[in-house]
């Protein structure tokens, strides 16, 4: 039995209709439970829908005056494993199920009055003795021994074949009916007779379109109930990370052309919605903020993601985060930003700006002093390189104690293979006589810089909430990289001179 992870619902609540009402009998022969949970699933959860508290004799009765939502349900023990899963649809909401706990309870498991229950008990049946039989062949080779791990390989896909044999089969008997549905969402769509490519060799590349074109065949996006399968979420999530080119703007099409799909304000479209959200907002894959950009500029700030969440609070703190991000996504043009050089720190510190308490102090002081602050400005777009390593960090700051020697071995090397290359480095507080003191120390020829004067917000500028920040930028100051480590610098120059061959 596998264990389950209890979640509340707290944005969709599971809605029936008002009528008729359902009831789900199981007789579940030596059970000792005196507890038992009625659970479904719902995208990448399983949720409580009822608790049966009166268990007599192994008779647990689930009853309910509105109708079940259609979907794949569960019975689940006080121990919150689970024993079965059975489906629900809009023909039949009453139930009975007999089985016997002190038992294999799939093995004994029959519906009564429901021949397509009992089609998919079987089917699960026959599933699982096709996996009882190849862990038996698996466990009887050896995976050290080159012949023995090629056998496993061969059964491994002698099994898979089985499994997509039984569940075409079922589909085909059962066209038409929900369970048919899920099992369809389950089944791998893969292409049988490989044909041969120029080279003789089975074409790989027909075999992937035809994957990939048919991943989603007969899978119907205006039914919510494809989202209560325990299928669906993890077929997502594979053709999103697996299937489709990983680019941003790939997937970008990719997510408008699934959300369309669907019906708009659904349970599957909110749901849809608030998963590729959340998904590229939180990626930690560079560039894929992109992704989190186009979501909120597309559905957050028109209004069609309108009940999504239930607080307006959240819509605007992804509106407010996705525009701080638009302007650094990977491919657009750096925001330009004037730094003071810091051998004008003992200048500054001699006007006040080091003891500055208020922006109210700050601005007096800017003005002034304006004419001379001018003269000590390095803007980041007046630097002229083939690539410009901009760097955010702090001295005391551990992480970048150790990234910045490093920094410099990285960016002497690559001056000795004769790149155009400059480092923009800015340190991201006000100690001057603390910075001049580190840059000495460690020889960093670098543009060494800080915001001496509080004229940048590099914050919110460029998302500097915690140090070293690193972005990568061309000759016409674009990002081609950010928030990377100092390691992937020399990779990331060698990819792009390739891509430009």
């Amino acid at each position: 039995m596998k264990k389950i992870v209890y979640f509340l619902l707290l944005f969709f609540p599971l809605l029936g209709n008002s009528q008729n009402g359902y009831e789900i009998t199981i007789n579940l022969k030596n059970s000792k439970d005196t507890l038992a949970y009625l659970t479904y699933y719902q995208f990448d959860k399983t949720l409580i829908k009822d608790t049966c508290t009166t268990i007599k004799n192994g008779k647990i009765i689930f009853k309910g005056k509105a109708k079940l939502d259609k979907g794949i349900y569960s019975l689940v023990s006080q121990q919150k494993t689970i024993y079965f899963d059975f489906f629900v649809d809009d023909t039949n909401q009453k139930l009975e199920f007999n089985t016997d706990s002190s038992q294999n309870i799939i093995s004994n498991l029959q519906a009564v009055n429901s021949p397509q229950h009992n089609a998919f008990f079987d089917y699960i049946r026959k599933i699982n003795q096709e996996g009882t039989e190849f862990q038996i062949a698996k466990q009887s080779l050896n995976s050290k021994v080159v012949r023995d791990s090629l056998k496993i390989i061969e059964k491994q896909k002698e099994f898979e074949l089985k499994i997509l044999d039984l569940e075409e089969d079922f589909v085909a008997k059962n066209n038409g009916t929900y369970i048919a549905d899920v099992i369809n969402i389950k089944m791998e769509k893969i292409l049988k007779d490989v044909p041969k490519a120029s080279n003789g060799r089975p074409d790989s590349l027909a075999v992937f379109n035809f994957y990939k074109n048919n991943y989603w065949k007969n899978i119907n996006f205006k039914d919510d109930a494809i989202c209560r399968n325990p299928f669906f979420y993890g077929k997502l999530k594979k053709y999103f990370e697996q299937v489709v080119y990983t680019h941003p703007d790939s997937l970008i099409v990719e997510v408008d052309k699934m959300i369309e799909k669907t019906v708009p304000n659904s349970l599957l479209y909110k749901l849809l919605l608030s998963h590729f959200t959340y998904t590229y907002e939180s990626s930690k894959i560079m560039g894929f903020d992109k992704v989190f950009v186009h979501m909120s500029d597309k559905y957050f700030k028109t209004g069609k993601a309108a009940g999504v969440y239930q607080d307006e609070t959240t819509v605007q703190r992804i509106i407010k985060r996705a525009d701080k991000l638009k302007p650094i996504t990977v491919g657009s043009i750096a925001p330009d930003i004037s730094m003071i050089d810091i051998s004008n720190g003992s200048r500054l510190k001699q006007l006040g700006f080091e003891n500055v308490k208020t922006s109210e102090e700050v601005t007096k002081l800017y003005y002034a002093n304006q004419a001379e602050l001018s003269k000590m400005y390095v803007k980041l777009h007046d630097v002229k390189a083939d690539y410009t390593i901009l760097i955010f960090w702090d001295v005391d700051c551990g992480h970048c104690q150790k990234e910045i020697p490093v920094l410099k071995e990285v960016y002497d090397e690559l001056l000795k293979e004769k790149k155009d290359v400059k480092v923009y480095s800015v340190y991201t507080l006000y100690d001057s006589e603390k910075y001049k003191k580190y840059i000495a120390e460690h020889n960093l020829n670098f543009i060494n810089l800080y915001d001496g004067a509080h004229i940048n917000n590099i914050v919110e500028k460029y998302d500097v909430y915690s140090t070293p920040v690193i972005y990568l930028l061309d000759k016409n100051k674009r990002i081609k990289a950010k928030r990377i480590g100092v390691d992937q610098i020399k990779k990331i120059i060698s990819f792009i001179e390739k891509e430009n061959k």
